[in-house]
């Protein structure tokens, strides 16, 4: 299952201000690299599509469509302080299915 920790639901919270009414739809995808099969993340506001599945976080409506849920599988967004000052948003997955480059894929703060 995809999960979101409260501490980047807080920052998706505050970026969504503009967004209107209701809590921001958030749209989670991955996909593997076709040069060396890594994962790839992405993210972005987004409106709801007829196949996606929908988790209710907190504050935050998270929307992952089919071809990216299996990738997804097993994977928090978090928001973390990367070096000292510097915080942004990383996936961390718990890397228990090898990618096909072997390893978990890049997760962007590695694996947890």
């Amino acid at each position: 299952m995809f999960t979101l920790t409260p501490l980047a639901a807080e920052q998706i919270a505050r970026a969504a201000t503009t967004q209107g009414e209701g809590p921001p739809l958030l749209r989670v995808a991955a996909k593997l690299d076709e040069k060396d099969g890594e994962l790839v993340y992405g993210m972005g506001f987004d409106e709801e599509r007829e196949d996606d599945l929908i988790i209710d976080g907190p504050g935050v409506t998270v929307l992952i469509s089919p071809r990216s849920q299996p990738l997804l599988e097993n994977t928090t967004l978090d928001f973390a302080e990367v070096q000292p000052g510097e915080f942004q948003f990383i996936f961390r997955t718990n890397c228990t299915t090898p990618q096909r480059s072997g390893g978990c894929g890049s997760c962007g703060g590695g694996c947890s």
